[in-house]
């Protein structure tokens, strides 16, 4: 009895180096691309927590902050931060603008607020405040008489830019009672490339 013998072929088919690089890349892309989308997915849900809990986006109208914040600025305020003098704040309380406004804090209840619009100086309890960030020296008096000692519970607030800012100088805005503050401005989140911190 012949044994039968079967032959058995195996065709092996080589790819191309060029297919092979190919292949290659595209084993490294996808998971590259999982890792941008999913740094991109946290990135989100942390600037969710944050704008939810601890921080809210304000937006700045007006010119009345310069150089310091610009119209179109967009900040983050904090509303768990205290209030302390020089800090820039969001002031909610309603005035004939019917809008909120952004000053900064020159002084506190029971302060008592002097200006020389002669010398041009801000003097708090009879002390010359240091103001890096006026635009120009303060020359606008408007109509409220000094010197003005700040009521407790409130704040007397001024623009940096002091010859165009409607502000505690003015009785149509006058001293801004705390429970007004929305928050400190900290951070400006926009637009991209200025200056991050804003005290």
């Amino acid at each position: 009895m012949q044994e039968m013998v079967q032959d058995y072929w195996f065709h092996f088919v080589y790819s191309s180096d060029e297919e092979q690089t190919q292949a290659q890349s595209g084993s490294k892309l996808w998971p590259f691309v999982y890792e941008t989308v999913g740094a991109a997915a946290a990135a989100i849900v942390i600037l969710f927590v944050l704008f939810t809990f601890f921080f809210r986006g304000v937006g700045v109208q007006g010119a009345s902050m310069e150089p310091t914040l610009h119209d179109g600025d967009w900040l983050a305020v904090s509303s768990l931060a205290p209030v302390q003098k020089s800090d820039v704040v969001i002031i909610t309380q309603p005035n004939s603008m019917d809008k909120p406004l952004v000053k900064r804090v020159i002084a506190k209840g029971g302060d008592v607020v002097n200006i020389d619009f002669l010398s041009h100086v801000v003097m708090v309890n009879d002390q010359v405040i240091d103001e890096p960030y006026i635009a120009q020296v303060t020359e606008e008096s408007g109509d409220v008489t000094f010197p003005l000692t700040v009521p407790q519970g409130q704040l007397f607030v001024m623009g940096d830019n002091r010859n165009n800012s409607l502000d505690s100088r003015f009785s149509v805005v006058g001293c801004i009672d705390e429970n007004y503050i929305l928050g400190v401005a900290k951070y400006r989140v926009f637009p991209f490339g200025k200056d991050f911190a804003i005290n």
